[in-house]
């Protein structure tokens, strides 16, 4: 089960059934099944609350993700800074709606077992976040 909800924010504008059975899918693409997944959409100061207490880390992020996997079953908690998530947007020239796929894609591509933070992982992250974003046009009404 895939669970969405905001603190401190308004929730954004998606669409759930067709995001997460594009989550699924992608999972599916890792020979991946998906068990539960939160998603937490925050604002920035309250992912800087997040990253300080939990990870130790003093700076704004767009995205922290908790692993709980079971062997080929992803849980976890995802939590979103949809500010950063617009700044990152208009930084890189992207729609909104595009980078929080992005985004909300990327956690999901952790829980999987994709790293970004080694030598040559953040080109492997990049290209496996363009793949699923590609599916996007598979799942209809996203």
């Amino acid at each position: 089960m895939i669970t969405y909800s905001a603190e401190g924010i308004r929730m954004p504008q998606i669409k759930k059934r067709p995001t997460t059975a594009w989550i699924k899918a992608v999972a599916a693409q890792y020979g991946r099944k998906v068990g539960e997944i939160g998603y937490m959409f925050v604002n920035d100061e309250k992912i800087l609350e997040v990253n300080r207490e939990y990870l130790g880390h003093d700076f704004y992020t767009d995205i922290i993700t908790f692993d709980y996997d079971e062997d080929d079953v992803i849980n976890g908690d995802i939590v979103i800074s949809l500010d950063t998530v617009r700044t990152n947007a208009d930084k890189f020239g992207k729609q909104y709606d595009d980078e929080l796929h992005r985004v909300i894609i990327h956690g999901i591509l952790h829980l999987c077992g994709i790293d970004d933070k080694g030598p040559g992982e953040r080109e492997i992250m990049e290209a496996a976040e363009n793949r699923a974003l590609a599916m996007l046009g598979e799942v209809s009404d996203l």
